[in-house]
């Protein structure tokens, strides 16, 4: 059950979430099914979505499909657009959340490190929401929100995937304009630092974890829950007249320089890494 919005107030409605099987995107998937809608959740890999669709079937006591996609493979994202018409007949709600890079200095940043980063976090968004569209919202209307990160001040070690994420939320901000005839609004929402198994990716994750929170205001990392809230607002209807919008969630962190100096509380929060159950396995 949802702790913020009605149990059916997307009721009938169809979500796809795309790195939906971990960390964020499967928060969103068990936000959204709380609210009624169906779930559809992709990944790369075929066995881990898998894994996470029978999880989150059984906790959320409904079907949640999974199918596997590489969204850089176009062929690929039209097969799992059309997995998801087939198996509910329509497709209501987009969240563009699968992705992927590695901390590198921009110098160190190889073409073939580029180029998969800039493929994955911008064209294999434009690849996904131009299927989307094209098989369903162009006719019927829909959301589409896409999860980027802290872009506004350059994000140093991250310059590929910065610079995609960037042209995302420009992409985002021109199809609102475009598409905004068809009834479809698209929207943003950029994640600051969360406390997801993501951070399992990085080298030392949880000790980044830790350092950095002294660098937000509020002195805490995000969790998952809280972006899967803002991407239930914009996809119910109380984000209804929200469209070409990029929402941030990081504490304030953007906003801080050292400047203006906040002390930390006497305790920094315990940093604990969530997992799935599914993940919990050594895979």
């Amino acid at each position: 059950m949802s702790r913020l919005f009605k149990n059916d107030v997307l009721e009938g409605q169809v979500a796809l979430i795309t790195g939906g099987g971990t960390g964020i995107g499967a928060a969103i998937a068990r936000e959204l099914a709380s609210q009624g809608a169906r779930i559809v959740i992709a990944s790369r890999k075929a066995d881990r979505i898998a894994k996470a669709a029978a999880g989150l079937s059984a906790e959320l006591g409904q079907e949640v499909l999974g199918l596997p996609c590489d969204i850089r493979d176009r062929d690929a994202v039209s097969a799992l657009v059309e997995g998801t018409l087939a198996q509910h007949g329509r497709l209501d709600i987009l969240v563009n959340n699968g992705g992927g890079q590695f901390l590198s200095p921009a110098e160190m940043i190889r073409p073939k490190g580029w180029d998969a980063v800039v493929e994955t976090n911008l064209t294999g968004t434009w690849n996904l929401t131009r299927a989307a569209a094209d098989a369903w919202m162009l006719k019927h209307g829909g959301r589409v929100i896409n999860i980027t990160m802290l872009t506004d001040r350059g994000f140093p070690g991250m310059a590929h995937s910065v610079a995609a994420r960037a042209g995302v939320e420009a992409l985002s901000r021109t199809l609102a304009v475009e598409w905004a005839a068809y009834g479809l609004r698209v929207n943003c929402v950029q994640p600051g630092l969360i406390l997801s198994s993501g951070m399992n990716n990085y080298p030392d994750g949880g000790e980044l974890a830790r350092q950095t929170q002294s660098e937000i205001p509020l002195k805490r990392l995000g969790s998952c829950e809280e972006v899967a809230w803002m991407v239930a607002f914009l996809a119910g209807p109380a984000g209804a007249y929200i469209t070409g919008q990029v929402l941030t969630l990081d504490g304030g962190r953007t906003l801080w320089g050292n400047t203006w100096p906040i002390p930390d509380p006497p305790t920094l929060p315990e940093v604990l890494i969530p997992s799935e159950p599914w993940e919990q396995d050594g895979d």
